[in-house]
Order: structure tokens, then C-alpha cells, then sequence
């Protein structure tokens, strides 16, 4: 071992209360381990001649070593080593100091108040301190004094964001030199103008009486009343008072009167209900029955048994699609219609109006033209009579019925 050497391993035991925590537990790993240290130099040295002569050995190699060590001079002092990572050396207070003083960058303060236009102060106003470099924002509530402030705040230029529900966002910009504590002038929240949106809901009973009203102006070459005809896909339903007000006018409308006095008279020419006679008396008795059979077949078929079961009894116009998808819709439409819901379902209301105006009949027309029988052979003529009004109405009837309506379908 030559000087040199020797002189490292003073040096290196003179600095031993300089060595990290982390070489000792990193040692501590190693003995710790199952691989057995020095495996090979156990193996040289077996039984005690082995222990005897390893001992001679290093006694001798230990001598010249020691010699060279008491001729050589002592070696001149060394610098202090530089601390390394695992090593830091924390500035003196004095040096702290003066580097503080030398960049000139010792923490400030802000502080303000916040108000509103009135002059009373805001208290729970979020104020947010963000530096130009956008760094991460301060954010602290204003007081119920209305204060807000900021401790150790960097220098440099600043912003101040100050928010409150219901009023207006304000901002701030200023700079923060080095120390100074900087009161904001105050800052003023103006309240914020509101807008109140207003959604108005026509109710669907006012649609239904404004689709019902532009029905009753409709009427075949101008006369001829076509009040239960919608030319809307998606009317809004009827209420049962609007369905009664609806059979009222058709039934009393005075077109229905003269229409009624026309057929009267073609049955007296034919003799058609031979028990009612001839003449004015024959011609009244026809007449008040034909009148009968339209009033009652209307407000059964069309008002009561269509409140009480929720359907609709106005046929709607197709007009759209195929010329054979049309006439299918028609004829369909005379045993099935539209629920309040909109849904399709057998026409019961119809059904039942009719054979119930059947029976009714049955106390006022001759003995001969009485009977069960009687009744539902003109329920069943009645089904085909409305089959056949409703394929003209699909392709005729609207063609002759001006003025009608032309919007939107209504969207209740």
C-alpha cells in the first residue's frame, strides 16, 4: 500500500460523520441478504493453520504501510470538499439576507373592500388574485365587513377578479412591489340586470276551441255544413262539453232543417213508412221523425256515448300517401276512430249511438217498420253509408269546401 493510499484512508475516516444515512442502510441491505460475503476467501482460509498464517500475513503487509506513515510530512490542509446532492448545506441567515436584499423580492400584502352601488358593504364576494404568468389563482371570501386580503403575495403585476351571485363580475389590476403591503381602492359589485323568460302554455281545451270554431266555418260548396271533418292530423282532443257543443250546432244548424224537409218529402213521394198516410199530416209525421232520427243519432253517436268512453267522433283527412292507402283509411275509419289520446280503436261510440238511436226509433215509427230487426239491418246500413261519406270526403268533399284552414297541425 503506498502513500498515497494510506493518505485516502485517513481522509476517508476523518470524514466518516459525513457519510449519508442512505450508504449506511444500503450496507444493512446487503448483510442482510442469503448470498454469503467472501465466499471465496472462506474457502481459502480452513482450520487453524489457515487462521495462523492469514494473521502473519497482514501483520507484515500492515508494517511498511506504518513506517512510510510516521516518515512522511503531514499533508497540507484541504479545501472543503463541495456538498454534494446527497449533502446540502443550507445558507447562512446572513447570506439568506443578502441575497433576499440583493434581488429585491421580499413578499407583499394586498388587501380592499368590496361594496355594491347602494354603499353598503358585500360580505361572502369571492375575490381571486391570478399574477400575469396566469399561475395557480388565491381565492378568499370577502368578509361581512366587506374585507378581503392576501398575505405573502409574490411582486409583480397582479389582477383581482371579485364575483357574487346576482351582481355583476368586476376586475382589478394593479402591481405589488417588493414589501408593501397595497391597500385596492374599493371595489363596487353593480347588481346584475335579470331576465325573466316567460313560457306560455296555451291550455289544450282552448286549441280544441279554436280548431272547433275554424270546423264550424267549414261547409261543402259554401252550405252544406262539414263541421265533424278535421283537415288537422293531430287535433287536440275534445272535451266532453265541446263534443255536446259541436252536436248542437249541426243538429240545429238551419241547412240540416231544409235537408231534413227534402228527404221528408222524397219518402212521402215514395210512400216509404206507409203508416204515416199522405198529406200534410203524413208529411209532418215523416218530417218530425226524420228529424228525430238526425237529433238523436247525433247527440248519442256524436256527443254522450263519445264523452263517456273518450273518443273522438270527427273523421280526420288523410289526403297524403297512395290512392289505395287512402280508400282503406276511409272504409276503416268507419268502424274504428281516434281515442282522446289519439290512439286508433273500434269506433264503440258510433256503434252504440246508432243502435241505440235504432231502438229509440222504435216508439215512433209505424208498427210495420218496428223491431229488433229492423234496428240493426240500419246500424248495418249506417256502417256502409259512413264508408262510403267517408271516400268522398278523402277525395272529394274538400274540394269543394273553401276557405279552409292552412297552418301547422297543432302541437298542444
Amino acid at each position: 500500500m503506498d502513500q498515497q493510499s494510506g493518505s485516502e484512508m485517513v481522509a476517508t475516516f476523518a470524514a466518516g460523520n459525513a457519510v449519508s444515512n442512505r450508504t449506511t442502510v444500503k450496507s444493512s441491505i446487503t448483510l442482510s441478504g442469503r448470498r454469503p460475503l467472501c465466499g471465496g476467501v472462506r474457502r481459502a482460509l480452513r482450520g487453524r493453520a489457515g487462521l495462523v498464517w492469514f494473521s502473519l500475513a497482514a501483520l507484515f503487509s500492515c508494517i511498511p504501510a506504518f513506517a512510510l506513515s510516521q516518515q512522511a510530512p503531514p499533508d497540507p490542509p484541504r479545501p472543503p470538499a463541495a456538498p454534494t446532492a446527497s449533502q446540502p448545506v443550507a445558507p447562512s441567515a446572513q447570506q439568506a439576507a443578502g441575497s433576499q436584499a440583493t434581488d429585491g423580492q421580499a413578499p407583499g400584502s394586498l388587501s380592499g373592500t368590496i361594496s355594491v352601488t347602494t354603499g353598503a358593504l358585500l360580505g361572502g364576494a369571492q375575490v381571486s388574485l391570478v399574477h400575469d404568468d396566469e399561475s395557480a389563482a388565491q381565492v378568499t371570501l370577502s368578509g361581512d365587513d366587506g374585507q378581503f386580503s392576501f398575505a405573502g403575495v409574490r411582486p409583480g403585476a397582479f389582477r383581482l377578479t371579485v364575483s357574487a351571485e346576482g351582481f355583476i363580475t368586476q376586475t382589478y389590476s394593479g402591481v405589488v412591489h417588493p414589501g408593501e403591503a397595497l391597500v385596492v381602492p374599493t371595489i363596487v359589485l353593480a347588481v346584475a340586470s335579470s331576465v325573466t323568460r316567460v313560457s306560455v302554455v296555451v291550455p289544450r281545451v282552448e286549441i280544441a276551441e279554436v280548431e272547433i270554431k275554424e270546423e264550424e266555418k267549414q261547409r261543402a260548396l259554401g252550405v252544406i255544413p262539414n263541421f265533424y271533418v278535421s283537415y288537422i292530423p293531430d287535433a287536440a282532443p275534445l272535451t266532453a262539453k265541446q263534443k255536446f257543443e259541436l252536436a248542437y250546432k249541426s243538429t240545429l244548424d238551419p241547412v240540416n232543417f231544409a235537408i231534413v224537409g227534402i228527404f221528408a218529402g222524397v219518402e212521402q213521394a215514395a210512400d216509404s213508412f206507409h203508416g204515416y198516410g199522405q198529406g200534410a199530416q203524413g208529411y209532418g209525421k215523416r218530417y218530425g221523425a226524420g228529424f228525430a232520427d238526425s237529433a238523436i243519432g247525433e247527440f248519442l253517436g256524436d256527443a254522450v256515448f263519445p264523452s263517456l268512453l273518450r273518443q273522438d267522433p270527427r273523421y280526420f283527412y288523410k289526403g297524403t300517401g297512395s290512392k289505395r292507402a287512402r280508400i282503406l283509411y276511409a272504409i276503416a275509419n268507419a268502424v274504428i276512430c281516434k281515442s282522446d289520446k289519439g290512439r286508433w280503436q273500434a269506433n264503440y261510440s258510433g256503434i252504440l249511438g246508432s243502435i241505440a238511436a235504432g231502438g229509440v226509433s222504435n216508439l215512433y215509427y209505424p208498427p210495420a217498420d218496428r223491431g229488433a230487426g229492423l234496428v240493426f239491418e240500419g246500424v248495418g246500413i249506417g256502417i256502409g253509408a259512413a264508408a262510403v261519406t267517408n271516400l268522398f270526403q278523402e277525395f272529394v268533399v274538400r274540394r269543394f269546401t273553401p276557405h279552409l284552414p292552412k297552418r301547422v297541425p297543432a302541437t298542444p
